[in-house]
């Protein structure tokens, strides 16, 4: 009927690359000559933004112009900070002249560079706008306030496993007078002064603290930081109550509060109360935090915008810190609930109060059924993204979905033992633009044959996709999680007992970023 050819068609010849180089070279007289020279230097300096290091790497040995390109216009550098560094400087700076971002990291086990490299390095790029220190346990404050002599321009300073302690930070400060942005992670040799001498602090915007001991040195410089906007206390030892009172009563100027696995009470909550013009506010795995503390931020920080809350399923968060939220914060446009046991009137209160509702996440609620997914999809009109993992959710309740939300456009479902893959499918018919991410994988059963490492932490380069295990609601966890761990020491002879700890372990440690 005409639809196939009558002879065969011929078959294609197996040339090599010498043979296709001489058609081509025999055709084409200026197939053997180098195009890029057309390009100029900063068209070839994006194209080399785009790739990868090991690919830039191997692009800058080609030929010599394409090493001083991506020489003088390399403007991120990563470094191994070993002692053998202090000969490659000369060199390695005469090639790379123009780096504002420089990243010195080496493995704890190993010696690190000393304060004589890393003033050489700091006199080499003077216009360095960061820098990251991972692992440099030999830099002492010396290294720092020569940093903070030649690098006037430093406007985000990265410390991890570093051992100069507050002293560093505080030479630094009183040098370097344009710092936005501090983070320190398991910074050393804080315990040895009470109090940072804060020097010029005053453009300081954003100041993490990571696994700190005695991180409320630097209250002062909390305090003292005018400009600070964003402060994030994660993993530090000690009580921070009256630390959060101090710079609530002095320095009230805080946007953005991020407080996890920490020991902070209601006390310190009223401390971040203070703060007014506060618009996003995480606690998370905070066991002393209540109703009463939350209670008094919502009534103070009308304009909270972003809250994250991760009960601990300690059952001290609930209705009543809910509801708070849902009558004197109209601008509420992201909440995610983790752990806690809210009911079907906290839901409601805050469905039809915070009608700019955008982002929503119920993870590992017992309490969050058919009827709350129902009231949430009648009455969330500007509702955009819902998250909901291990809640007793069946179809009826994810079938409201196809014709409430008006303004959905991704849901997403996991470890939900009720929903079935024949009612997301329905759902999908209904709304074929919505991107609905489902998952109806069970909680894997306890093996011990599993190992016992540890899994790697995250540190800002890679995240693995949080997981929440289904669990049945209860009003005393306390009392389950002790009979669950009596039953599983009954299981230690078949080595299942480190298995059962270490899922716990996870279940606890989902970061709340994960979720939307």
């Amino acid at each position: 009927m005409g639809q196939s050819p009558s002879t065969a068609a011929a078959p294609t010849p197996d040339l090599n690359r010498q043979q296709i180089s001489q058609l081509h070279s025999s055709s084409d007289p200026d197939f053997d000559a180098d195009h890029t020279i057309r390009l100029s230097d900063d068209c070839l300096a994006v194209i080399f933004h785009f790739l990868n290091n090991t690919d830039r790497k191997e692009c800058s040995q080609v030929c010599r112009r394409w090493r001083r390109v991506d020489g003088e216009r390399r403007h991120r550098l990563s470094l191994v900070a070993r002692p053998e560094l202090q000969e490659l400087i000369s060199p390695l700076f005469d090639r790379f002249e123009s780096v504002t971002k420089l990243t010195l990291r080496i493995d704890r086990k190993y010696a690190s560079l000393n304060d004589d490299t890393l003033i050489m390095i700091s006199m080499r790029c003077r216009n360095l706008t960061r820098l990251k220190l991972r692992g440099c346990r030999d830099v002492t404050e010396i290294g720092m306030a020569g940093v903070g002599d030649n690098c006037k321009a430093l406007k985000k300073l990265s410390c991890a496993s570093c051992m100069f302690g507050t002293k560093g930070i505080a030479a630094l400060l009183d040098r370097c007078v344009t710092l936005e942005d501090l983070t320190l992670k398991r910074l050393r040799g804080v315990h040895q002064i009470t109090e940072v001498e804060v020097g010029a602090a005053a453009s300081l915007k954003s100041v993490c603290l990571k696994e700190l001991v005695n991180g409320q040195s630097f209250a002062p410089l909390l305090i003292g930081s005018k400009k600070l906007r964003t402060l994030k206390v994660i993993g530090c030892t000690g009580d921070w109550d009256d630390s959060l009172v101090r710079v609530g009563c002095l320095n009230g100027g805080l946007i953005e509060i991020h407080l996890e696995k920490v020991q902070v009470s209601d006390v310190g909550l009223v401390g971040v109360a203070r703060c007014l013009r506060l618009e996003t506010l995480h606690v998370v795995k905070t066991a002393e935090c209540s109703n009463v503390g939350l209670s008094m931020v919502a009534e103070r920080c009308k304009l909270l915008r972003k809250v994250h809350i991760d009960g601990w399923r300690t059952n001290r968060i609930g209705d009543d810190g809910l509801a708070a939220i849902a009558k004197h914060c109209p601008d509420l446009q992201e909440l995610v609930l983790i752990g806690v046991y809210p009911t079907f009137s906290s839901l409601a209160a805050i469905a039809s109060n915070c009608r700019n509702l955008e982002r929503l996440a119920l993870c590992g609620i017992g309490t969050v059924g058919d009827a709350e997914i129902e009231c949430i999809a009648s009455k969330c009109v500007a509702l955009k993204k819902l998250c909901i993992k291990g809640c007793p959710v069946s179809n009826a309740g994810i079938g409201a979905l196809a014709s409430g939300c008006p303004n959905l456009v991704k849901v997403k479902v996991k470890k939900c033992r009720k929903i079935t893959g024949r009612g997301v499918e329905w759902v999908r018919e209904q709304r074929v633009s919505l991107a609905f991410n489902y998952d109806d994988s069970e909680v894997e059963a306890l093996d011990g044959s599993g190992s016992d490492g540890v899994g790697a932490t995250q540190d800002g380069v890679a995240e693995a996709e949080a997981e929440v295990e289904a669990e049945a609601p209860s009003s005393n966890n306390n009392t389950r999680l002790t009979m669950l761990r009596t039953r599983l020491s009954l299981l230690a002879g078949r080595n299942l007992l480190s298995c059962a700890f270490r899922r716990l372990s996870n279940i606890d440690n989902v970061p709340s970023s994960n979720f939307l």
